[in-house]
């Protein structure tokens, strides 16, 4: 630890290491000035900016500042040095969750208490504007009375990053959590998806096991898109009435935050007083993110901007994962995927070289995205290709060709003979079989 031993800038007395990431160490401190405990989170700049997360970064301090509830997990200050960024919050004594259900199912008493609080939380949340978009039983902490508290917003999402047509479209989160739009990749409504999330937690609590669980992960995904689940015998007929709402496949007929809160399962014992927003009143100096996360080499200036991708998104686009086939039929599964260590600029350029190569025409349609045609018709009709680049990180991207109108044959044929070896140079690697040698 830097800054004179164990002292963090003259302020936190750091102790043990209570949990650590890729990127991050969490560290249990205490305030010098008040005595009270706090967590320390330590984020690697360097590694952070490398793999070019510095934005979600931004957004997750950005979310923590904005939702101030006594069931979330505070952040009280962020600082930092030129290489570590130290945001200190609110330390949660009794750990995560997951460890009490990992015993066994609660009683169901217990279980409505923690859920009640839960839904109170990611209500808040979302009256904010925010979709946790990862919500599991790791990522509730429980404090010294037992009290729950929802964290880690790293993968969460502003209203602001809807799309025109009102929906999020990052495919994120814990896959035996996650709700079935979210795995569709068209887009979904980020409340209902957490609302999905907070369904599946519950029937943990209730069950003391998931819902939907399979040692292949393709198979686990139907079960999801078909909400296949049964209810252990000593769910209660309320819970169970409640539940069958909350996993609903169809995102526009599943219930609301609303009506989950105005269920007699949910009302039991509720005690309204303590429901209500109470935050500790602890003076915090303001938070400047960009200054905080402020780096001496600029940004590369990208040509083009292609689409974020995480690994999520890989697992879905991996060979042997694809879900599509739970979404859309056959004959629209002529694509392949490579990855390239290239800019996306490099990428664009090499293609639009062998499209002119090809009497392709090249059709811009979006950043990061374009459309290859043929000059006349072949075999059945005008073959049109569809290009898209992901990025997963700022020096590795995931291009995705596929086959939008046309004569599959003659797609396989302009891939295999003409342009995987005019790509040569710029592949990392091929993913899937049907282009292997």
């Amino acid at each position: 630890m830097e800054n004179n031993g164990n002292i963090l800038m003259k302020k936190y007395d750091v102790g043990r290491l209570l949990g650590q990431g890729t990127f991050a160490k969490v560290y249990y401190g205490r305030n010098l000035k008040t005595g009270d405990s706090v967590a320390i989170k330590v984020i690697d700049k360097e590694k952070v900016l490398k793999v070019g997360l510095i934005e979600q970064t931004k957004r997750e301090i950005s979310v923590m500042k904005l939702v101030k509830h006594q069931h979330v997990v505070q952040l009280y200050e962020v600082m930092a040095t030129k290489t570590k960024i130290y945001c200190v919050m609110e330390y949660a004594k009794g750990g995560e969750l997951f460890h009490k259900i990992s015993k066994g199912k609660l009683k169901e008493d217990i279980a409505r208490k923690y859920f009640q609080k839960l839904i109170c939380a990611v209500s808040f949340c979302h009256s904010r504007g925010v979709y946790h978009r990862d919500l599991k039983p790791e990522n509730l902490l429980l404090d010294e009375d037992g009290n729950l508290k929802v964290t880690d917003f790293g993968l969460s999402a502003l209203s602001e990053s809807r799309r025109q047509d009102g929906l999020l479209h990052t495919t994120c989160g814990t896959p035996a959590y996650v709700a079935p739009e979210v795995i569709s990749r068209k887009g979904y409504d980020g409340a209902k998806a957490d609302i999905w999330s907070c369904g599946v937690i519950l029937f943990v609590l209730l069950a003391g096991y998931l819902p939907f669980h399979d040692s292949n992960l393709m198979e686990m995904y139907k079960k999801i898109s078909r909400a296949e689940y049964k209810f252990p015998n000593w769910v209660s007929p309320e819970a169970r009435r409640l539940l069958s709402r909350i996993l609903d496949p169809n995102p526009h007929t599943r219930t609301s935050m609303a009506r989950i809160m105005e269920s007699s399962w949910f009302k039991k014992g509720l005690d309204s007083k303590r429901s209500r927003t109470k935050v500790r009143n602890i003076e915090k100096p303001v938070i400047d993110i960009d200054s905080v996360l402020e780096c001496d080499n600029a940004a590369e200036t990208k040509i083009e901007s292609p689409k974020n991708l995480n690994a999520f998104d890989i697992i879905s686009l991996s060979s042997g994962f694809d879900l599509s086939g739970l979404f859309v039929s056959n004959d629209q599964k002529d694509e392949v995927q490579f990855t390239s260590t290239k800019s996306a600029y490099d990428i664009i350029s090499k293609i639009e070289g062998i499209a002119g190569h090809l009497k392709l025409k090249v059709m811009k349609k979006d950043q990061g995205s374009m459309r290859l045609e043929t000059s006349n018709e072949i075999r059945n009709g005008i073959l049109s290709i569809h290009v898209e680049i992901f990025e997963i990180t700022s020096s590795f991207h995931l291009v995705e060709v596929k086959k939008s109108s046309g004569d599959s044959i003659a797609y396989q044929n302009m891939v295999r003979q003409d342009m995987r070896p005019a790509l040569r140079e710029i592949i990392w690697a091929w993913q899937g079989e049907q282009m292997q040698n």
